[in-house]
């Protein structure tokens, strides 16, 4: 008893030290596309939006709260309203140590209850969306969401974080690759959701999903490059399969697996999408020239 009463002391001091910032706006006016804009301005470098806890360019802990089937239990998820889930944020907080936090919610009443849920200290300034987005950008924001089911995560969701430091993409932006070694290309995709059902699951284009795997194949020496990516997306997860020229040399198994291991961390870190199963099929073998 007396350990969890030091540990339950230690989490109120800790967050006592936390300054709270919210993030105001209706539903579909786009917070989440200027979440990281309001957060660079503060200094700000965790985000929790709708049931994510973000650091910087990582989600770190949560499920999003888009892939809860109703909206009652899409609210319930990004208020944090289940023990559980509380707790995961917490442990992160406790690990994290983070000076300040931006929380996201559709009115005051929302933010300050996501606030209480998390045993963090009232909120010591809020930023409306209409302070920094017109109104012309928040309606044709709100379209897009309504007729398109378009929604943002806060991240650069297919950002290498280790690899691309120094580099700030836009959340509605993806890299090309122009060869090995080479500095990426910025071009514009979309994070999407299903048209089909505003409240149902969200998705994410599978040209981002091909884009980080082929990256990462750059950084294995025994792929010598993806001649093909065949992407499935169900209602359980990301599903891929691949077919690769390795290079003699190497041993092949374990580096193919060695590879599937890094691609499904790396995919369900950076969009908080499971990855149900990868497939890698080695098509041809790449004999190095002799120097």
């Amino acid at each position: 008893m007396k350990i969890f009463k030091q540990k339950g002391e230690s989490m109120i001091k800790l967050q006592t030290k936390i300054k709270v910032y919210a993030f105001v706006g209706p539903s579909g006016t786009g917070k989440s596309y200027r979440a990281q804009m309001v957060a660079g301005k503060y200094d700000i470098h965790y985000i929790i939006d709708d049931g994510l806890f973000i650091k910087d360019n990582e989600v770190i802990a949560g499920n999003s709260a888009k892939k809860a089937p109703t909206k009652i239990e899409t609210v319930k998820h990004a208020l944090f309203n289940t023990e559980e889930e509380k707790q995961e944020i917490k442990k992160a907080m406790r690990k994290y140590h983070p000076q300040s936090i931006l929380i996201l919610g559709t009115s005051d009443g929302m933010v300050q209850k996501i606030a209480k849920n998390l045993g963090l200290p009232e909120i010591s300034q809020t930023i409306y969306i209409q302070d920094i987005a017109t109104k012309e950008e928040m309606e044709t924001a709100r379209r897009t969401r309504v007729t398109e089911g378009k929604h943002v995560i806060p991240v650069p969701t297919f950002e290498i974080k280790k690899d691309f430091s120094g580099y700030l993409l836009d959340p509605l932006q993806i890299f090309k690759l122009t060869g090995r070694g080479t500095k990426p290309y910025i071009s514009e995709k979309s994070v999407i959701r299903p048209t089909f059902s505003y409240l149902g699951n969200f998705t994410i284009s599978d040209q981002v999903f091909r884009q980080i795997l082929e990256y990462l194949s750059t950084k294995s020496p025994a792929i010598e490059k993806v001649t093909k990516t065949r992407i499935n997306n169900t209602p359980e997860g990301v599903i891929v399969y691949m077919e690769v020229i390795v290079v003699y040399g190497y041993n092949i198994a374990e580096e193919l697996e060695q590879f599937k291991i890094k691609s499904k961390q790396e995919i369900e870190k950076l969009t908080a999408m499971e990855v149900q199963k990868i497939e890698i099929v080695a098509k041809g073998i790449k004999i190095p020239d002799k120097e």
